[in-house]
């Protein structure tokens, strides 16, 4: 017998053994098969579901005038917790013991958790941001050091951005573990400044043009009353400080716009505002 002939016969009852092995196990595939397309469906309907129910939470919220950072917050969680619970109906369907995996899941989280202290500390500290509610979308504030808008509060960090509108990043486990400054809590803000004037100046003439010209502007509160007195005798001036009241959404404009008005002020009623000078005496020896 040829070469050819052995292999064709060999191929012949190749094919024959693969065709009885699979009539013999042909409800076993079926059984597979509509398992693995079961799971299939499972992930992409429960994906479907999962986003369906997530957004429906979160114009729920939304309803209820939560604020932004909130809702965005507990729909991610609730979209996570979601998916889990259809990973596990998948993986059922295919036949893995549902205890199993989540015991498995659980010793997974635990070795997780301690090799990502961190990123737990993060989500932690984000449940607390999202309790308590120091900051909410959109308030100026400044945490670990950064300044600038509330973007997002997301699970493990909160997004700001900066007066020159950059994205800052700021683990949330920071946010907590250091001091908050929120500007834009209370709807009034204090502006603080100094104004130093010569010694020769008259201090009764110097407050009253300086109150005068800020009750010129009217975004300047009149109650609480603004505040003008003396706070130092410096090595060349006497020095006023000045702290008239506004809304919190005018403070930079009220800022510098009265600086200006003031020195122009005191520059029309020829009371001087000093500035360092050296005096250099040469003797001829």
């Amino acid at each position: 017998m040829s070469a050819d002939s052995v292999s064709k016969v060999a191929l012949s009852d190749g094919l024959t053994q693969a065709q009885s092995w699979f009539l013999e196990h042909s409800d076993l595939l079926v059984q597979y098969g509509v398992n693995i397309i079961s799971a299939i469906l499972i992930l992409f309907i429960g994906n479907l579901v999962v986003k369906a129910i997530s957004n429906s939470v979160s114009k729920v919220l939304h309803k209820k005038q939560l604020d932004k950072a909130v809702v965005e917050f507990i729909s991610a969680i609730v979209r996570y917790l979601l998916f889990v619970i259809v990973l596990i109906a998948a993986l059922s369907r295919l036949g893995v013991q549902t205890a199993s995996v989540v015991a498995v899941i659980g010793a997974a989280g635990l070795a997780i958790g301690l090799a990502l202290q961190g990123s737990l500390s993060n989500f932690a500290a984000g449940v607390l941001i999202v309790a308590f509610r120091p900051f909410k979308s959109g308030d100026y504030v400044e945490v670990a050091g950064v300044a600038g808008s509330v973007e997002t509060i997301h699970i493990f960090q909160t997004i700001l951005k900066t007066p020159d509108n950059k994205m800052v990043v700021v683990p949330n486990s920071s946010v907590i573990g250091g001091a908050i400054t929120n500007y834009s809590k209370h709807e009034t803000r204090r502006i603080d400044f100094t104004i130093g004037v010569s010694y020769s100046a008259d201090l009764q003439l110097t407050k009253k043009v300086i109150r005068e010209t800020l009750e010129q502007d009217l975004r300047i509160l009149k109650d609480p009353d603004i505040t003008i007195g003396i706070v130092a005798l410096a090595d060349s001036s006497v020095n006023f400080v000045v702290r008239p009241w506004c809304k919190t959404s005018d403070y930079w404009p009220v800022y510098f716009d009265s600086i200006q008005a003031i020195k122009e002020a005191l520059d029309k009623n020829g009371i001087e505002i000093p500035f360092p000078q050296m005096d250099v005496h040469m003797q001829k020896s």
